[in-house]
């Protein structure tokens, strides 16, 4: 037990040194990207620097897996360094039994990260995204989002805002069901609602069918109210693309909203299955990072001796590499329908493991 403590405490010190390694270097790049992003507008240090914190947490997570077998491998180099490999099989500890330490301690990791450090990316990345839209405010009025209450949009122009709400769509935007119109003017007074059965997205405008239409300017709007003709229009510059475009990223959604989330968007009539692959991904992610602790396991748990350290850590480094890259992959071919989300999001994990299972057990001699 007191040796299996040993091996944990010294796997989470090492890849904590490699994970503020790496947020070091992310912040750097990024500090410096944002300088020369907003060069023209005089943004201080210091607004650099947050949004730098803002958006670092995003790219970090993705790269958890590498910073797990970089450090797996440092953890195996030191201990095989130090003899300490050698000390642990002469006391009669097989490799196998050597790795429960590591693997737990990995499997703690990838449980905290979803748990933990997922939704607080998803908080960071909005808010990243709320700061550079503020930034660049003008480019583009309309914004999406899906909720219990059915599917939200805005759209604007220089005539002003106007907010849309509909029960449900159809899964490329273009017809709405049970929609909502709320005009706006440029100064944000209501200036008119609209009541639909039903809109349909046409190049430029929206063409509504059975719409009744209310003054708000009016004294009494209900008394003034009009049943407008089939076929009434109002102008728009949402398109299909944009409107499916405007739903967040997967991994801008906390791990705890995700299951209501994709609830809203099935009920909005839109399909979910990419935030259901991220979903089951994020479930696998521990599996992941235990697999990418054996793989490390596989090509450098060994004695310093024996030679070739540094194609066994050019090894181990490409099998990471590979692992990640399917992982991707397999993740793409979810999204498209291509392969059932179960298959893209557990099989490359498992996969990893159970390959470097089999070659922990062939060099297995303990």
């Amino acid at each position: 037990m007191t040796l299996s403590l040993y091996i944990a405490r010294r796997f989470l010190w090492m890849f904590f040194i490699v994970f503020t390694v790496f947020l070091g270097i992310l912040l750097l790049i990024d500090v410096i990207d944002q300088l020369r992003r907003y060069s023209g507008t005089g943004l201080p240090m210091k607004s650099a620097l947050f949004l730098s914190v803002m958006n670092v947490p995003e790219s970090l997570y993705q790269i958890m897996p590498l910073i797990m077998i970089l450090s797996a491998i440092a953890l195996f180099l030191g201990l095989a360094r130090s003899s300490e490999l050698v000390v642990v099989r002469a006391a009669g500890r097989s490799g196998l039994r050597f790795l429960v330490a590591p693997v737990a301690a990995a499997l703690g990791i990838g449980l905290i990260a979803v748990a933990v450090m997922n939704p607080l990316v998803a908080a960071t990345s909005k808010e990243y995204d709320a700061l550079t839209a503020a930034m660049a405010r003008g480019q583009d009025g309309s914004i999406l989002s899906v909720s219990a209450e059915g599917l939200w949009m805005r759209q604007g122009d220089a005539n002003g805002q106007t907010v849309i709400r509909a029960e449900s769509a159809l899964p490329d935007g273009s017809v709405l069901e049970h929609v909502s119109f709320f005009l706006y003017a440029p100064d944000g007074q209501s200036i008119a609602r609209i009541e639909a059965l039903s809109a349909h997205l046409e190049p430029g405008q929206w063409r509504l069918y059975g719409a009744k239409r209310w003054d708000l300017t009016k004294a009494n709007p209900e008394r003034d109210a009009t049943i407008e003709p089939a076929g009434l229009t109002l102008p728009t510059d949402l398109t299909s693309d944009r409107i499916r475009g405007g739903f967040a990223e997967p991994s801008a959604i906390s791990f705890w909203n995700l299951p209501r989330h994709i609830k809203d968007l099935e009920r909005a009539g839109f399909s979910a299955r990419s935030y259901q692959v991220w979903m089951q991904m994020e479930l696998a992610q521990p599996l992941l990072m235990a697999a990418m602790v054996l793989i490390a396991a596989g090509f450098t748990m060994r004695h310093a001796r024996s030679g070739k350290t540094g194609q066994m850590v050019l090894l181990a480094l490409a099998g990471g590499f590979a692992i990640f890259f399917l992982r991707n992959f397999a993740q793409v071919l979810g999204d498209n329908g291509q392969i059932p989300i179960v298959v893209a999001a557990w099989s490359p994990p498992l996969a990893a493991a159970l390959l470097a299972l089999s070659l922990l057990l062939h060099l297995e001699d303990g």
